[in-house]
């Protein structure tokens, strides 16, 4: 069983380091520009873009990028319970609690719920244009969270792949 874990280890904080950084880059495109040019465009056309970012978003390639992380990081906090190794253990559980909870977490419990009442609006109707002002602003501030959670992670599990690889110094 050591023999096992020890194998897959490297492989999965390389998939969660990668996926981390790819799911950070795709966050801080969104709080950096596409939430910017979406606010630049009359409300309705920036209502229906979104509504169909929100559709188009559920793919195949987007939810391995997001959900991939997360599950090697929870494969790798189990892992530490059949081989412990104080010099990575909290570099693992760390990236993987911030990628949980800051990135899947905040995206349940933040960004869904806002994108769920931008759904169901018409997008030039007055209930839809007051939802927008504040939905640019709410889902911007919590995607900015989900930015910074999955790019720390994606730093920390780095920083376990250099430490296991003994480039430490």
């Amino acid at each position: 069983m050591m023999t096992i874990v020890e194998n897959l280890r490297l492989p999965l904080i390389l998939l969660a380091t990668v996926g981390s950084a790819v799911s950070g880059g795709i966050f801080f495109a969104f709080s950096t520009f596409v939430m910017q040019a979406l606010a630049k465009q009359p409300t309705s056309q920036g209502i229906a873009t979104m509504q169909s970012i929100n559709i188009t978003v559920i793919n195949p390639w987007f939810m391995a990028a997001f959900f991939a992380p997360a599950v090697a990081g929870i494969l790798l906090s189990v892992s530490l319970l059949f081989q412990w190794q104080p010099s990575i253990a909290a570099y693992l559980l760390t990236a993987s609690l911030l990628y949980l909870i800051g990135t899947i977490g905040v995206t349940v419990v933040g960004n869904i719920p806002l994108n769920d009442a931008l759904a169901v609006v018409t997008p030039t109707s007055i209930k839809g244009s007051t939802l927008w002002s504040k939905y640019l602003t709410n889902w911007t501030f919590w995607n900015h969270v989900r930015t910074a959670a999955a790019l720390l992670a994606a730093i920390l599990f780095a920083l376990a792949i250099n430490i296991r690889s003994g480039l430490a110094s």
